[in-house]
């Protein structure tokens, strides 16, 4: 199934020519403008931003994006007084409104107010964060953890203090940004690899490693723009072939792959020790915030003594610490979560797949893209979904590139049959209604 038309964003001849017409009336309207040096037009990115706002506003497209929830945006959620179906939040395995997770975080707040207050370096320990760091590491198999503040955060800073200058950061194309930002932040060099082609890494690593005095191989255990995973045990034998470090992103792997939910390593039957660093986030399956890094003892020890975006950040909230340690109690205790979950993602992507829509390489876990090669495309089907009651969100230029802009829909275990059925039902309708308007 085609949609969307293309090049342009999608927008047809006479679309494309009252863009232009548009866009040619703000350019005068600039050039007569006084220069002014603190109106921030040399931001990079600025004027593509620009660009996208006004074929919004050509078309009388409202923007999708920083939607005011009512309630628990859960499966289910309320925006502006209607009850929608979810498919844009994390809450892999509905545990965000569990009421034994809200309990512990309750009891936390009671106990050691809502914040840490300070640097745990310097405001000191809550025994909160020690235990759900040893939960962490005993999950990935580690010898120990290290929680931090923010997930994104928690890559900029790992990587950017591990790796330096005379270093060498192999990475798949489709990397976090959280990553990149850190392999920009160490100053190391840094080479991207064709998505999830283990060939082409270990090519690359091969022509790269002389002269290297570190390696940093870094791929996700559960890509979050394609919903797919690559094969681990390639990346483990060609970071030991090459003397290189594996680090591996789960942020949306806990909880989702395996088949209780430890991840990529349990999914394909690998030793998680094989890995010598695992990140994580907590504000996915976990239903709180922040993230962590296990590893090795030594590696774990060095880090909470000296790793910046630690030492000189305020930690994770207690509360958020007591939810995050009691979701992963209830994730051991419960993975019949962990395999309603993969029925959904079979599910919806043989509902998606079978309506003739491009989902891309998803494996149907917790993540299906659907692909509309055009920006404009994808904000008007989430538009025209939201109008039926579901609630997805567009990944649109220059996010992606315009070929490759999506709606990109998030599944919980808390999804039932029925919502999956009528969100693909909705699509397929508004899809057929966007081609016979051209």
């Amino acid at each position: 199934m085609s949609i969307g038309t293309g090049g342009g964003f999608g927008l047809s001849a006479k679309q494309r020519l009252q863009l232009v017409q548009r866009l040619a009336k703000r350019r005068v309207a600039e050039a007569l403008a006084p220069d002014d040096p603190r109106d921030f037009s040399s931001l990079p990115g600025l004027r593509d931003f620009g660009l996208i706002q006004a074929a919004l506003d050509s078309l009388d497209l409202p923007s999708p994006f920083n939607i005011p929830h009512d309630a628990r945006a859960g499966a289910h959620s309320v925006i502006a007084g209607r009850e929608v179906i979810n498919f844009s939040s994390y809450d892999y395995l509905g545990l965000n409104a569990d009421p034994r997770v809200a309990a512990a975080a309750h009891v936390a707040i009671d106990r050691y107010g809502v914040s840490a207050s300070a640097s745990r370096t310097v405001s000191g320990e809550r025994p909160v964060h020690g235990a759900l760091e040893a939960a962490l590491a005993e999950h990935h198999g580690a010898e120990a953890a290290l929680a931090f503040v923010s997930g994104h955060a928690t890559n900029v800073t790992v990587i950017g203090h591990l790796m330096g200058p005379r270093d060498v950061i192999l990475h798949d194309a489709s990397i976090h940004n959280s990553c990149l930002e850190g392999a920009k932040l160490s100053g190391a060099r840094r080479i991207a690899f064709p998505h999830n082609d283990w060939q082409a890494a270990e090519r690359a690593l091969a022509d790269t490693r002389r002269g290297a005095e570190r390696v940093l191989l870094l791929i996700e255990g559960h890509y979050s723009m394609d919903g797919d995973v690559p094969d681990l045990a390639r990346f483990i034998a060609i970071a030991r072939a090459h003397d290189a470090w594996l680090m591996v992103d789960e942020a949306h792997s806990l909880g989702v792959l395996g088949s209780t939910g430890r991840g990529i390593a349990e999914a394909q039957g690998i030793d998680p020790r094989e890995v010598d660093i695992w990140m994580g986030t907590m504000s996915k399956t976990l239903a709180a915030c922040g993230g962590y890094v296990t590893g090795r003892a030594t590696f774990i020890d060095w880090l909470r003594h000296t790793a910046p975006g630690f030492v000189y950040s305020v930690g994770i909230a207690p509360a958020l610490a007591a939810a995050a340690l009691e979701a992963l109690t209830i994730l051991k205790a419960e993975p019949e979560r962990v395999a309603k979950l993969a029925a959904n993602g079979a599910l919806f992507l043989r509902l998606l797949r079978e309506a003739g829509f491009d989902t891309g390489g998803s494996g149907g876990h917790a993540i299906v893209p659907v692909i509309t090669h055009s920006s404009v495309g994808a904000v008007r089907l989430s538009g025209a979904l939201a109008e039926a009651g579901v609630n997805v969100q567009p990944i649109i230029f220059p996010a992606v590139p315009e070929q490759s802009a999506r709606l990109r829909f998030f599944l919980s275990a808390a999804h039932t049959p029925e919502d999956l059925r009528t969100a693909a039902a909705c699509l397929a309708h508004a899809d057929a209604a966007q081609r016979r308007a051209g």
